[in-house]
């Protein structure tokens, strides 16, 4: 498979009373973590890499979320095959970060996320690890209440999405 191991790029949210992020483990971006160069079928490349290392229940979708979420009881990895996304990652006094394709973001539980911009013809793809159960919650206190009793019963994956048992989220999620 097509993957380039660029050096991660990381940040910890704090949590913002609607939103908890993860107070434990960092959110991270590999810049053109999947090299999709020549590729006619982008979005099958990198739903075969995120299967390739145990990530499972994948979607396709043609935005991220408008409204600001999380999940509270599993991690999610995304990947831009087409187009391109500016997202707000760790909610309103989070980070804005533009993503292009070939770009993984993984959102360690607890992490907000809301799409800003979709270009036309955008493409995501998601992926889950094998444990942990898929749900979502809005940004707001009520949830934020639960949610905080939920995350940190989260698992870490095994595998990183791209790169394996060996990448590098393995080891920034141990530190």
């Amino acid at each position: 498979m097509a993957m380039n191991l660029p050096d991660p790029v990381t940040h910890t949210f704090a949590d913002d009373g609607r939103i908890p992020n993860n107070p434990k483990l960092p959110f991270v971006l590999y810049r053109g973590g999947i090299d999709l160069a020549g590729t006619a079928n982008p979005e099958e490349l990198i739903e075969k890499t995120f299967a390739a290392n145990g990530w499972g229940d994948m979607w396709r979708n043609d935005s991220v979320y408008a409204y600001a979420h999380y999940h509270s009881t599993i991690h999610e990895a995304m990947a831009i095959a087409r187009g391109r996304a500016t997202v707000r990652f760790g909610g309103e006094k989070g980070k804005q970060i533009d993503i292009v394709p070939g770009d993984v973001v993984v959102l360690p539980a607890g992490t907000g996320h809301q799409g800003l911009f979709s270009s036309p013809g955008l493409l995501v793809i998601g992926a889950y690890p094998p444990n942990g159960t898929y749900n979502i919650c809005r940004a707001s206190k009520a949830a934020r209440v639960k949610a905080i009793l939920e995350i940190p019963n989260v698992p870490p994956p095994t595998t990183d999405p791209v790169f394996g048992p060996q990448g590098p989220l393995i080891g920034l999620w141990r530190a």
